[in-house]
This record gives C-alpha cells, structure tokens and sequence, in this order.
C-alpha cells in the first residue's frame, strides 16, 4: 500500500530537518520503502509518498521524526487504478 506523507516542519524549520537526515539517513525501518519526495517553495512542507504492507512499520518511522514534524498520512492508489475500478460494470 502506498501513502501520501504531508510533512509540516515545526517551527518552519526545515534545516533542523536536512541536518537530521544528513546524520542519521531517513531511519526507516527494513519494509518501508521511500518512493518520491517534493518540498513546498516556501520550505514548509514535503510532500512524500512511502510504501508499506504494514502500517505498523510507518508508524515507527512517524516516531523518529515526530520531535520535529507533524505528519498527515493518506493512504492512495494510483488514479489509473481507482478509474480502471470504478470502470467496471455491475
């Protein structure tokens, strides 16, 4: 299954963040799989997609990170897979 991570840095701080990430990696554990990323302009936000079967895995990710990010998580699928399911008759 695949999420979208909204990711808003506290306090605005996104260095704080990158210089975490340049030390310690992402600290994903084994099972999670880290697809894409993107940043907001305003160095706000990051916008991650994160892959899982086991919800439980990014949770102990969120928990890494949570002293300085607050997360949205939604789970999503790709629109060609939800038109080709809402395509079919019934």
């Amino acid at each position: 299954m695949q999420f979208m991570i909204i990711e808003r840095f506290r306090n605005q701080d996104a260095k704080a963040v990158y210089h975490r990430f340049a030390e310690q990696g992402r600290l994903m554990p084994d099972g999670l799989t880290f697809v894409d990323s993107w940043v907001s302009a305003d160095l706000g936000r990051c916008f991650q997609v994160m892959a899982c079967d086991d919800v439980t895995l990014l949770q102990r990710w969120v928990a890494e990170w949570s002293d300085l990010v607050d997360f949205e998580i939604v789970p999503v699928c790709p629109g060609k897979e939800t038109a080709a399911a809402l395509s079919t008759s019934t």
